[in-house]
């Protein structure tokens, strides 16, 4: 795109599906670095990345070429692909349906990468369904219940 200048930050939240703790540490280094590869495919540029057992924060600087969504699509389907042909869980991968996008402004990148960073020491402290209903608030992103992630209690 001749002469099209942007400045897009934007920290993604997706759930496996049944929120299940599907993804372990045995492969989760290789996973994360699945994931960079497919947004720098993309010419988007991976800020930060966590992936919690049962769901993913990735922190991303978008090239105005590809939205939100076709981004996110591309993530998680290439994602699940690589953990179902490595056959690295019992039985189907995927993640559930939908997605958070959040919007930060440059000055907040170090704050954003520090908090996906700290994702394990964060959840000793808060579960994500109360993470993400606080992102929801804290956004002021209009919501109904009713289409947001499966939450199940997670022990």
């Amino acid at each position: 795109m001749a002469n099209t200048y942007s400045q897009l930050y934007v920290q993604f939240v997706f759930s496996v599906k049944g929120r299940q703790n599907l993804i372990r540490e045995s492969f989760r280094g290789e996973l994360e670095k699945v994931m960079c590869g497919i947004v720098d495919n993309h010419k988007c540029k991976t800020y930060a990345i966590y992936c919690n057992p049962d769901h993913t924060h990735i922190f991303v600087g978008m090239h105005p070429d590809i939205s939100p969504s076709k981004l996110m699509e591309q993530v998680k389907s290439g994602s699940s692909n690589w953990i179902n042909d490595k056959g690295l869980i019992s039985g189907r991968f995927s993640w559930q349906k939908g997605f958070g996008a959040f919007t930060y402004s440059k000055s907040h990148i170090d704050r954003v990468v520090k908090y996906i960073l700290k994702q394990p020491e964060h959840h000793r402290k808060q579960s994500f369904k109360e993470e993400y209903l606080l992102f929801l608030e804290k956004f002021d992103v209009a919501y109904e219940a009713k289409y947001l992630f499966e939450w199940y209690d997670v022990t």
